[in-house]
């Protein structure tokens, strides 16, 4: 998340309204926090708060977007950004699970427990960023040849992240942790990811 300390006054108070929202929203889910719960929690008037989110969903969809972001962000920089994906892969998934303990509010929607709001979460600005982040390094492999030059970046890029997203509801809800279940995806993400012999 974004330092509280940097940019203007507006940016600070957005800052802090998100860090208490991401807190109120994975303690108490959506239902039962309210903006002016936050408000409140951040020593302001609830019309403040509209001020700087499009009401309670706007609120929300920002905070479950900085958690999401911030568990991304974690796993990304955990793995390195000096190999490539195809070596980076197998341990993301592994830093995603890890990070969810310091996320709760992306482990809460993830886990099933806001089903009114778990559709929102594919469009989530972090998870687009993720789609671009990863067809870029996908690009960069292919043009090295270190990858398929036949595949369409960008549509795998959006099947990689769907992979992920998938796997961590699935890990979540079944509260299951069979390595051979991700042994068995990295094995078909070789398949397909790994240049041609």
């Amino acid at each position: 998340m974004a330092s509280v300390e940097a940019g203007s006054k507006g940016d600070r108070t957005r800052a802090r309204l998100l860090a208490i929202a991401v807190r109120r929203f994975a303690e108490d889910g959506y239902r039962r926090t309210s903006v002016a719960d936050v408000a409140r929690d951040a020593g302001i008037t609830p019309a403040a708060v509209y001020g700087h989110f499009a009401g309670k969903d706007g609120l929300f969809e920002a905070a479950v977007d900085a958690d999401a972001g911030a568990l991304i962000r974690g796993a990304l920089d955990a793995v390195g950004g000096s190999a490539g994906l195809q070596e980076r892969w197998p341990t993301l998934f592994a830093h995603l699970v890890a990070g969810l303990d310091r996320h709760l509010l992306a482990r809460r929607v993830l886990a099933g427990h806001e089903p009114e709001v778990i559709d929102r979460i594919v469009s989530l600005p972090s998870l687009l960023e993720l789609r671009a982040t990863v067809a870029s390094e996908l690009v960069a492999a292919q043009r090295a040849g270190r990858l398929r030059s036949d595949l369409d970046a960008e549509l795998m890029a959006a099947g990689l992240e769907t992979v992920v997203v998938s796997l961590l509801i699935s890990h979540l809800q079944t509260s299951t942790t069979d390595e051979s279940r991700w042994a068995g995806v990295l094995a078909v993400l070789h398949a397909a990811l790994d240049p041609p012999r």
